[in-house]
């Protein structure tokens, strides 16, 4: 893979002079195609006698890509539209592509693929006099955490916090509870206003709805001054339909296509084709430009079915091989790119969201961590009231036949995978109990009622192995029901109810789960430690019990969960003698517990238990 010469390609500005490239391959002047840019002042845009100015590209080859469109344009020496105008006023313009073709006419609304910012719906944008960002003096010696002591928090910047404003603000809360990575779904351009963002039409720059490229770096340089690192969301297997690589050779009516096209699984949306060199340099680059311009600490991986050909193919492993290959050769570089390196690890974070395969996507690229759906289901089997799973949950808990490192070419990575109740793909876990009928099914709510049911599975998931994932206020209740399909689920608005905070479920939610968290911090067992699943029905599953144990050096804990409405008595045989710490409420402590002899332990209904041992005998 290859990086593609930005320095040529989209729109740079440098006072006052703004220069406009553009690969259309295949589109070649001799054709008799003509390339027209439209530019109009963001304040202009929606004044009725206000038009844009138009100006007519160049064509030219490549050596590289081929067909390639340019100009240059002094913004300040072109004469105003009208009067009104604030043409040639500092601020942002937007801008948009039009194609005259000899056979298919005027194609108009073309976004630029490689713009940095955007106006609404379907224009893309740059600012004059743009002025770089200066990053804190705290980006130059921050450091990506290691992957076994992630603690990650799953958002959405307009459900959040409102924009990305109102989500700095929120930074210091998330530090304090204990969060030290955010994942951000799409920030890439979409046409919509409410929207997912899983078909974006422009990747090099944050979407307007969000805010502006110095509103995103502020946003993490605050969050790594917070000690919290920030992946971001990756979709490079599908696009939408206004994405001008497939709008453009759509409406030329071309039988093939130098972007798009069938390749791996075609989930929906606009499949885009990496056995094109042009697509595989293409995400390679935005990859390699979030990670130098937005100095994001890694990606999490999109629908990989989508560009998944296998580990040796040329879809996604040979871009996440790549991506990795290059932070790699940053090692001298300093700067910024000294986040990645700690002694001989790299913490790029490349997580892959491949519930197909999660194993093995770990064992066979550069991935080192994945989402996998299969402690969810099992979590959601029991919870509607499935015992039969229990045993299925304890092995899933253990990430049960996943890697938990992997050498590749020299290179030695640690691997593990995601763990959680709740994501943006589903409905708050609680719904599972029970659910509150409203005026439409798109608005019904779990029953927060239930609340407690939710506590052994919280438990079981911040002290299994693997990287929790709260999804945005997980940890104070949120009860959204989420359709399972249907365009309910990505354009409707569901704002955090940060009010739910200060309600007695919110504090009680809340209370376990810093716990949890600051366990996890505190005690390495639960981070890199070995687990042990006490497989066994008739002592527990039985009784809607599950155990198991968590030990690292001389640290060993037992984590009891209890799933039934009762509080259950159960034998356990301790392997090491000496007094045990109740790790949740502090007053259930164990004294004198003999070794590898039967030992009664009680656990409350619809909670648990973690013992550690503190003094052995």
């Amino acid at each position: 893979m290859k990086l593609l010469p930005l320095d040529k390609l989209g729109a740079r500005e440098a006072n006052g002079i703004v220069d406009f490239g553009l690969f259309l391959p295949w589109v070649s002047q001799k054709d008799g195609n003509r390339l027209i840019i439209k530019i109009i002042h963001e304040k202009d845009q929606f004044i009725q006698d206000i038009q844009p100015l138009e100006f007519e590209l160049k064509h030219s080859i490549d050596s590289e890509y081929g067909d390639y469109w340019s100009t240059q344009i002094d913004i300040k020496t072109q004469s105003k539209p009208s009067a009104k105008s604030a043409w040639g006023e500092p601020g942002r313009y937007v801008y948009r592509y039009c194609l005259q073709n000899p056979n298919q006419g005027e194609i108009d609304w073309i976004i630029d693929p490689f713009a940095r910012e955007f106006g609404v719906g379907k224009l893309s944008a740059f600012t004059l006099g743009y002025q770089q960002y200066e990053w804190s003096q705290k980006e130059k010696t921050w450091k990506t955490p290691n992957l076994k002591d992630i603690v990650l928090y799953e958002l959405m910047i307009d459900e959040f916090g409102g924009n990305i404003d109102g989500t700095i603000e929120k930074l210091g809360y998330l530090a304090d509870l204990g969060v030290n990575c955010l994942e951000i779904m799409p920030l890439s351009n979409v046409a919509l206003t409410v929207d997912w963002g899983f078909l974006p039409i422009g990747y090099f720059g944050v979407d307007e709805r969000f805010g502006k490229r110095k509103d995103l770096q502020s946003l993490i340089d605050a969050a790594h001054q917070n000690n919290i690192a920030v992946i971001v969301d990756a979709v490079y297997g599908h696009t939408g339909d206004s994405f001008p690589y497939s709008y453009v050779y759509r409406k030329l009516g071309y039988r093939e296509n130098p972007f798009m096209g069938t390749f791996a699984k075609d989930y929906f949306g606009e499949s885009t084709d990496y056995n094109r060199k042009f697509t595989q340099d293409f995400f390679y680059t935005v990859n390699y430009h979030w990670l130098d311009v937005y100095h994001v600490d890694g990606f999490r991986y999109d629908c990989v079915p989508n560009y998944w050909d296998g580990s040796t193919g040329v879809g996604y492993a040979n871009l996440v091989f790549n991506t990795y290959k290059t932070v790699k050769e940053k090692r001298q570089a300093g700067e910024y790119w000294q986040r990645f390196f700690n002694n001989d690890t790299i913490n790029l974070i490349q997580c892959a969201e491949q519930l197909e395969g999660p194993k093995e996507i770990l064992e066979q690229t550069y991935t080192n961590s994945t989402w996998q759906n299969e402690t969810f289901g099992a979590a959601e089997s029991v919870a509607q009231g499935n015992k039969g799973d229990l045993a299925n949950l304890g092995f899933k808990l253990g990430l049960d036949g996943y890697p938990s490192e992997i050498t590749n070419n020299g290179d030695k990575i640690a691997k593990t995978a995601l763990q959680y109740l709740e994501n943006h793909d589903h409905s708050r876990f609680v719904c599972n109990f029970g659910t509150i009928a409203r005026d439409n099914d798109l608005l019904k709510e779990g029953n927060r009622d239930l609340w407690y049911k939710v506590q052994p599975y919280l438990i079981g998931i911040f002290t299994g192995k693997g990287i929790p994932l709260l999804w945005q206020g997980q940890e104070f209740g949120e009860n959204y029901f989420l359709p399972e399909q249907g365009f309910g689920r990505v354009m409707l608005l569901r704002p955090v109810r940060w009010d739910y905070f200060y309600d007695p479920i919110g504090k009680s939610v809340l209370s376990l789960v810093r716990k949890l968290i600051k366990l996890r911090s505190q005690q390495p067992q639960f981070t890199e430690g070995d687990h042990f699943f006490y497989n066994d029905y008739d002592r527990y599953h039985s009784k809607n019990v599950l155990l198991f144990s968590r030990k690292h050096g001389n640290k060993f804990s037992l984590v009891a969960l209890n799933f039934s409405d009762r509080d259950q008595n159960v034998p356990f045989w301790f392997p090491i003698a000496g007094n045990y710490q109740e790790e949740l409420n502090g007053e259930n402590n164990l004294i004198g517990v003999p070794s590898y002899s039967e030992y009664w332990v009680t656990i409350p209904s619809n909670y648990g238990r973690i013992w550690t041992v503190t003094t052995n005998t």
